[in-house]
């Protein structure tokens, strides 16, 4: 991941304050870092070969002092979920340190997440070692607040100039039960007495006479109360209002009942202002503000909303479902019927007082074989293998930065994976997964999108990291039954997914291909006429993949692959693809290459070539896809002259087994030396995956072409091309569901939102 010098100068003080502070203590400091950023990794652990263990704290540190061990060459086991420490020559992955009163150590770990771990928030001993180290905590409370030892499923919205948080159950020091009424705090914005989301969020909780966080939703009975959803909207005199769907909960499965709450600013407590008769289960909600043809709407889910105003909540009838299901969009179990196009696919549309398509209720109609998989309307699959990722529960927030609707989302247990989607109700389909902690739990994700950081590149999210409903054999420490806070860049290349391109009629009657962004641009959502595959847009071209581009020939549409076509008049390319043949980047000169440059004194200069060759012709491909040098390769020979930084070098080599070894000069001064490069295989894993497919060009006899994967087609009037054109990601969806209406309302726009975020 990237990150900005003065964040990286940040992180360089922050280590080095804490290893001088904690010379000064009576432990041992054990700081275990991010090898890629520098920063403190929480929730490491440290196991001497007797079996005893330390976890690192939110501050990546362990206050190692044990009788016995001091003064003394010590080995320690390193693991953490999603961070890899190196093996040794016997495999075991650990090093050996000589703990001493007063001195310290660092530890550098790979990061296999694509997510960063940055801090646990709620719990006891936060930051444990560091104070223990003499190591400042960003928070108020870094040991103990609100008496609060663990918490579950986080729920968050900006209300009248701060941030509130919710949970659900939570557990105190003074028993070993909490209470199940739904507990609350808040925290100030980041800049305006709040800290930065890298560093911490410092909680003020709601308490009562002991301290101890109290309940939030008092309802006559017992119950377990959850809330699922906080939405602000003014009342009848245009004053901001906290509201929050309750489930009261007999047990996992059954809900005595359901409620519309507001909150009380006064009690500082909810209250219910509207019983709901209904008795399914929980499923956490983190809505989204949308304007559909003028008309605020709350996104409960991406296929559940309401109008934004107090009134349309209170009445379920008034929540539209975006459901495939026939008449009023009531699921009858086995006698449900749906709704279906001239073609015999599902057909969806917005039904008032429908019910919801949740995870539960797709599997039950596909299951009873009613609705088939492929019908459903979101179906992530694994960008990397093409398997499907069965999942639950997560958000969908609008991101500045991808342009795009984004989804973060919960799989097998411990996994979170990351997807994006044209519209709020998708096209959801390829996700990549970006934490996993083993076979320990990390349920009920959300976005903070609050936090989000340099325009949306970097976004926050956070999680229930518990031994519930996994395969844990043991709890961690401190940190089970907690919530951990994840960072996510979202330049990673690592989530440069590919992205819908869509068949579209045209005013002429002519079928083109667009990316999501010309759509909107010709206002063309209502003539798209199907999904045909998924490709690379050009701002996430990388290398391996060549352009596709539009010609015309003979009045009609045409894509041309290579970046030949580019060569007159550097038109933008429509989308990127991997070459039709997997072994063209293995042929020639053409490919990815590491090469270092040596001067005759032995100084040495590592760069990387990306070469595109035709026909004994080599073009040099910069990062922005310009041809920043050119040349030949004939009989084993390449000739190559190369511009950068204004001047003009020579290089020649021979190719002998995919490497190449020959001499350099610089043509506009005296120097020159030897080079050589070795080809690396630009294919990441996800280009090697099940779901990518050849892509075929069909020709009527009138000209007219049509690309399709499939690599033969029932009407008689096309033919195929005997190559196909390139290869690109299948589209596994046989029905298309969007939402293009739904424009993302900003925090900053929202009505009834008391301060917003610079």
């Amino acid at each position: 991941m990237k990150f900005s010098a003065l964040r990286t100068l940040i992180l360089a003080v922050l280590v080095w304050s804490f290893l001088s502070a904690a010379a000064a203590g009576d432990h041992f400091a054990i700081a275990v870092v991010d090898g890629q950023t520098g920063r403190g990794v929480p929730l490491v652990e440290l196991k001497t070969v007797n079996n005893v263990s330390w976890w690192t704290d939110s501050h990546g540190i362990v206050a190692f002092d044990e009788p016995g061990l001091m003064n003394q060459e010590v080995y320690f086991h390193v693991r953490s979920h999603g961070y890899e420490y190196p093996k040794d020559f016997l495999g075991f992955r650990g090093v050996k340190l000589r703990p001493a009163r007063g001195g310290t150590a660092t530890i550098k770990i790979a990061r296999l997440n694509v997510a960063e771990r940055l801090y646990r928030i709620t719990g006891q001993g936060v930051y444990r070692d560091s104070m223990l180290s003499g190591h400042p905590a960003p928070t108020k409370k870094p040991l103990l607040n609100g008496l609060v030892m663990g918490q579950d499923t986080v729920i968050a919205t900006p209300y009248r100039g701060k941030i509130h948080w919710f949970w659900g159950d939570t557990e105190r020091v003074g028993y070993a039960l909490g209470h199940f009424g739904a507990s609350g705090a808040t925290s100030q914005w980041p800049g305006r007495g709040g800290l930065d989301p890298s560093l911490g969020v410092d909680l003020t909780y709601y308490v009562d006479d002991a301290g101890f966080s109290r309940p939030m939703c008092p309802l006559p009975g017992r119950g377990l109360r959850w809330i699922e959803g906080l939405m602000t909207v003014p009342d009848d005199k245009g004053v901001e209002r906290l509201v929050a769907r309750v489930a009261n909960h007999r047990d996992l499965g059954y809900a005595h009942d359901w409620h519309l709450m507001l909150f009380n600013d006064e009690k500082e407590v909810f209250e219910s202002v509207q019983r709901w008769d209904i008795h399914e289960g929980h499923d956490s909600a983190h809505p989204f503000r949308a304007r559909v043809d003028g008309v605020d709407y709350f996104y409960l889910y991406p296929n559940w909303r309401v109008k934004a105003d107090l009134k349309s909540l209170v009445e379920l009838a008034n929540y539209q479902a975006l459901t495939c299901v026939a008449g009023d969009g009531r699921v009858q179990g086995k006698e449900t019927e749906f709704d279906r196009d001239t073609s015999g696919r599902a057909h969806y549309s917005w039904k008032a007082g429908a019910d919801r398509l949740h995870s539960g209720r797709l599997r039950e109609l596909v299951s009873a074989g009613k609705l088939k998989p492929e019908e459903s309307w979101i179906q992530l699959h694994d960008i990397e293998t093409g398997a499907v990722v069965q999942g639950d529960r997560g958000s969908v927030f609008w991101n500045d930065f991808r342009r795009r609707w984004i989804m973060i989302r919960s799989a097998r247990a411990g996994e979170i994976w990351f997807a994006e989607g044209d519209t709020a109700a998708g096209p959801w389909v390829y996700a990549r997964r970006v934490v996993s902690h083993d076979s320990y739990n990390f349920y009920n994700p959300t976005q903070h999108p609050f936090f989000d950081q340099e325009g949306g590149k970097i976004i926050y999210f956070e999680g229930t990291y518990t031994a519930s409903f996994s395969g844990a054999r043991e709890k961690t420490p401190r940190y089970d039954y907690n919530q951990i806070m994840y960072r996510l860049t979202l330049d990673d290349p690592r989530l440069g997914l590919p992205v819908p391109v869509y068949r579209v009629r045209n005013a002429d009657g002519e079928v083109v291909y667009l990316l999501r962004e010309r759509v909107e641009e010709s206002g063309a959502w209502e003539s798209i006429e199907g999904l045909a595959f998924f490709a690379v847009p050009p701002a996430r071209r990388r290398t391996g993949l060549i352009p596709i581009f539009v010609r015309t020939d003979g009045g009609h549409t045409v894509l041309k692959a290579g970046w030949d076509v580019a060569l007159s008049g550097r038109p933008e390319a429509l989308f990127f693809a991997l070459p039709a043949s997997g072994d063209d980047s293995r042929k020639g000169i053409g490919g990815l290459w590491q090469c270092i440059a040596r001067t005759i004194d032995g100084a040495e200069r590592v760069f990387v070539l990306e070469l595109i060759e035709r026909a004994g012709v080599v073009q040099v491909v910069s990062k922005e896809g310009e041809t920043s040098g050119q040349g030949s390769f004939e009989n084993g020979r390449l000739a190559l002259r190369v511009v950068e930084g204004g001047r003009s070098y020579s290089l020649n080599a021979s190719l002998r087994e995919r490497k190449l070894v020959g001499d350099w000069s610089d043509l506009d001064r005296d120097l020159k030396g030897t080079w050589s490069a070795d080809w690396t295989d630009p294919l990441s894993d996800q280009d090697k995956s099940h779901a990518v497919v050849a892509l075929y060009e069909y020709r009527r006899d009138d000209g007219q072409r049509l690309y399709s994967t499939e690599s033969a087609v029932s009407d008689p009037s096309l033919t195929r091309a005997a190559e196909p054109l390139c290869r690109v990601w299948k589209n596994p969806m046989e029905v298309l569901v969007l939402d293009p209406k739904a424009r993302p309302v900003p925090f900053g726009k929202q009505l009834g939102i008391g301060a917003t975020k610079d």
